[in-house]
């Protein structure tokens, strides 16, 4: 069973649309929505639904939000969808089929669809075979609205830091990586990533650059490479790691050309 957790606050033009992308599986799933005290319609939206599992109380913030989500989850997989995207036709059966023949892994990923604030196609993220070091080096390539997590990862205690405000899944991806976790990429896109004004990412996206520096020089210390966290170092390894991962993806691409 799946488990699909969405941190909500004021976002009920979208997150009926979220809701039903999830009920049009056709696979076994709970969905579970952390409410942070909306204001607008979202509470009416969610008392439409008999089968989510919600509350709306005070929290810290999206992360603790999903964190909370992440400790009430009983599926077997778990997941988090932000109240404003969807999961695109078909997602949940795919990943199924694909943990039956990957049954080593601990982490799946797909791609994403970018959509206007109107659901409109923008762009499909075409993304690549895991690689650890262009994960680190080139920054947050997984989509977290299209990952997958084996829910051991959260009883061996790995969780969200809630420091992290913008790039918690690119400090989580990263920590699960170097624990040992097994990474799988299913190419597919999996989920709709809304693109807004509102979207956390976009409205602070100095804070984005200061948290993935952060992770990226935790790294590097830890490797004894401290030294090399100077931001036009960091810059530099972007770049220059930039070009396998635009190879990575032109494998993809060859192999798998199929539209999502």
């Amino acid at each position: 069973m799946f488990s699909i957790i969405t941190a909500s606050f004021n976002q009920g033009r979208f997150i009926r649309e979220c809701i039903e992308s999830v009920v049009s599986q056709g696979v076994e799933f709970e969905h579970i929505i952390v409410d942070a005290c909306s204001t607008d319609e979202t509470l009416d939206v969610l008392r439409e639904f008999p089968h989510l599992k919600w509350t709306s109380e005070p929290d810290k913030g999206q992360t603790d939000a999903i964190n909370k989500g992440f400790r009430r989850a009983t599926g077997d997989w778990c997941m988090w969808l932000n109240s404003d995207d969807r999961l695109r036709p078909g997602a949940l059966k795919a990943v199924e089929e694909f943990l039956a023949r990957h049954p080593d892994a601990d982490v799946v990923y797909g791609e994403c669809v970018f959509v206007a604030e109107d659901g409109g196609m923008i762009e499909w993220k075409k993304q690549h075979r895991f690689s650890y070091v262009v994960l680190v080096l080139c920054g947050c390539y997984i989509p977290s609205t299209s990952c997958f997590y084996r829910r051991k990862v959260f009883e061996d205690g790995m969780w969200l830091d809630d420091s992290f405000k913008v790039c918690m899944d690119f400090d989580f991806y990263v920590r699960l990586a170097d624990a040992g976790y097994r990474f799988e990429f299913i190419p597919r896109a999996l989920a709709d990533f809304r693109w807004h004004a509102d979207n956390v990412s976009t409205v602070h996206s100095a804070r984005r650059t200061e948290e993935r520096h952060k992770v990226q020089r935790a790294w590097l210390a830890k490797r004894g490479l401290g030294w090399m966290g100077g931001t036009l170092t960091l810059k530099a390894l972007y770049y220059l790691f930039m070009l396998r991962r635009r190879w990575l993806k032109a494998l993809r691409i060859i192999k798998y050309p199929a539209h999502p």
